[in-house]
């Protein structure tokens, strides 16, 4: 008795390299979603680097990406201060890029934060982690704005 012969399932025949090449796409793909948004941006790798952040951002940052380069997304965030609203610190555990990196999930928060020209402003979080196939993470795509 013959057996059909079947084709080796696809993820199995990936290589390391396929597999590299599928996200350094998928960040390309979300570097040019996010620099087409007229709202503040950022993108952070898997190892949570920020690897980009758009025009709308600068504004609020205070800096071209190309001036400020790739650094920690903890260390950047941390500049702006993110406070509640009574002012306390915002815990870690409580930002939706850091809750988009370690639950895996989409995450949204209002916190206040100090612009790079000084002024708190209230603003909106939204973070959506990012995947290359279903088990495949990564990074984060965050979008900001003021309330």
């Amino acid at each position: 008795m013959r057996t059909a012969w079947r084709a080796p399932a696809l993820h199995a025949v990936r290589s390391p390299q396929v597999a590299a090449k599928q996200k350094q796409l998928l960040l390309i793909l979300a570097r040019e979603f996010i620099s087409n948004l007229s709202t503040p941006g950022l993108i952070a790798d898997a190892d949570g680097r920020l690897v980009f952040y758009n025009e709308a951002a600068e504004a609020v940052v205070g800096r071209r990406f190309a001036e400020a380069g790739e650094m920690p997304l903890e260390q950047w965030l941390e500049a702006f201060e993110p406070r509640e609203s009574d002012s306390s610190p915002l815990p870690p555990e409580r930002r939706p890029t850091r809750i988009a990196f370690e639950e895996r999930r989409a995450a949204h928060e209002v916190y206040l934060v100090t612009s790079a020209d000084g002024v708190d402003r209230e603003i909106e979080v939204s973070a959506l982690p990012l995947f290359a196939h279903a088990e495949e993470f990564v990074g984060v795509v965050a979008i900001f704005w003021r309330r």
